[in-house]
Parts: structure tokens; sequence; C-alpha cells
């Protein structure tokens, strides 16, 4: 009779099995899965660590996975967190979901960017600023993700420090009374752009770089003020169940080999722009999270 030993040492989460070592690490991840597996799969051939990945939707990326942290406080079950966007990560940071030393970091980044399509609008008719979108030619032609979660949500808090309450209030409801689209995802913008249905759409530059890449004809308008970068962010969690393996992974993830290989995907842009963005006040907009969410909500009614 086979005998298989098993046991966990639960400092590092290796198992023992079949006289192998075998380490494991558990992530939760807001990253896309298919940009996100080559990495991984990567890491687990250098290091011989199994991720054991948990995905988000793209409908409420990344706010179900820092809710789910949130939740899991007090008892975690994951160990390093992969995050899409910055403000989510700060809002864990602020609730001590990550350790205390070295807790989080960026790496790489996308932008927020309007697209439009190359097909149905001259290049002298493209749309100069944000503000631009609540005129009455872009009724029923403008599209956009829902605005409670991911970075339309993060691009949308920003805009309400950048303006002040009032005046993004006013943009808010005059954006709503133009009939846009509501899309699930940011990848779902730049389809109703391709198709026509909607001229010009606001989403991330990744998901404009993989329609151009898939041939549709969409184009990112430049960087303004009023638009937005993205990092990636990683961490890991306090009280993580395999600090060891965690520790890896959250150097890994940092490398340049990586933020190469999400670049040459289009998941991240190659370059840092040079023309000034929104630089947000952090502690301000986690501050006023809970209002200017009430205020998204009741504007923006599916």
């Amino acid at each position: 009779m086979l005998i298989v030993l098993a046991f966990v040492v639960a400092g590092g989460g290796a198992i023992y099995e079949r006289n192998a070592w075998v380490e494991k690490v558990v992530l939760y991840c807001a990253q896309d899965q298919v940009f996100a597996e080559p990495i991984l799969a990567n890491f687990t051939k250098q290091t011989g660590i199994q991720v054991k990945p948990v995905f988000d939707s793209e409908a409420v990326k990344t706010v179900g996975l820092a809710n789910r942290l949130l939740a899991e406080r007090e008892h975690p079950v994951c160990d390093v967190f992969w995050g899409n966007e910055e403000f989510r990560a700060r809002q864990l940071a602020a609730a001590g979901v990550f350790r205390e030393t070295n807790g989080w970091a960026f790496f790489g980044q996308r932008s927020r960017r309007l697209v439009v399509n190359t097909n149905r609008l001259a290049m002298v008719d493209y749309p100069s600023s944000l503000m631009e979108l609540t005129n009455s030619r872009w009724r029923g032609k403008l599209s956009l993700a829902f605005p409670l979660f991911g970075t339309t949500s993060t691009h949308l808090n920003a805009l309400r420090l950048h303006w002040g309450e009032s005046n993004w209030l006013v943009w808010c409801r005059a954006l709503a009374a133009n009939q846009p689209f509501i899309e699930e995802g940011n990848s779902h913008v730049v389809q109703r752009v391709a198709r026509g249905e909607a001229l010009v759409g606001l989403t991330d530059s990744d998901d404009i770089e993989s329609g151009r890449r898939e041939g549709l004809p969409v184009a990112a308008l430049p960087l303004t003020l009023e638009l937005l970068l993205i990092p990636n962010t990683v961490a890991v969690i306090r009280d993580a169940p395999h600090p060891t393996a965690a520790q890896k992974l959250f150097e890994y993830l940092q490398k340049a080999t990586v933020r190469e290989q999400l670049a040459a995907s289009a998941a991240l842009e190659a370059d840092t722009p040079a023309t000034p963005t929104l630089q947000p006040d952090w502690i301000a907009l986690l501050r006023d999270l809970d209002r200017a969410t009430g205020q998204l909500k009741e504007i923006f009614r599916r």
C-alpha cells in the first residue's frame, strides 16, 4: 500500500507531498486574467511556488475583491493582492488590511482616456475636454462603464475634488441627462464605440489598445489635466497565511521584466507620459468616498 505523507508548515505555506516541498500563495487579482496568468505561470516556473488566484469580474473590478478583503480582515484567506488601480489599494491600506511595514507598492501604469470611432468621427470633431461631453451633440452617443466600480469610479471621484463638488454635480447630472450607454466594464465601452453605436467613450488605455490590436476603428485621445494615470498595485495582506511565499510574489510582481511583459500585451503602457494629469488628494477622496458614492448612485441609476 502506498502511503502519502502530507502536512502544512504554517509559516511558509509549504506542503510536503510525495517527498517534494510544494509552496503555495493565495492571490486576489484584479488584473485581467488573460494578462495575469502568463505572469503567474512564469513565477511558478522560476520559484516552484504554486499560485492560487482568485479573479474578479470586469463589472465590479476592483471593488469586489476589495470588499472581500475587508470582510476577511480578521481572518485572512488571501496572501497577496494584485490591484489594477490606486484608489482601492489606498482604501485597503487605510483600513489596515495590508501589513504595516512595506505593505504595498505601485508598478507600471495605464491611463484613463477618451476613445473615439475613427471611421465615424473626423479629427476636427473630436471632443477636447470632458466638459464637452455634456453638449447635446453627444446625446445618446457616449459610453462609459458604471461609475460605482473600477477605474471609472476612481476617475469620477478624482474629478469631484478637481472641479469642486457643486461643479462636479452639475457635470454628472448633465452627463446622465445626455443618455449615455452605461456599460458593464471598460472593454464594453471600446466595443460600443467600435460598432459606431457610440462615437466617444470614457475608458482605459489598455482596453483601447486591445481594440486597436484587433483592428477596431478606435483611437485614444491625448492625455489632459482631466484624465488620470492608473498604476497597478501589489500588497501583502496583514497576517497572511503564507508570508514567505507572499513576500516572494510581492517582490516578483515589481520586477522590470513583469512590467515589460504586461506592456507588451497592452495591459500597461510602455512609457510614463510627460503630460500633466490629475493629481488626486487621496486622503480627501477616502474621506468623501461614502458621500460621493451615494451621489453617483443617485445620478447614474440603472
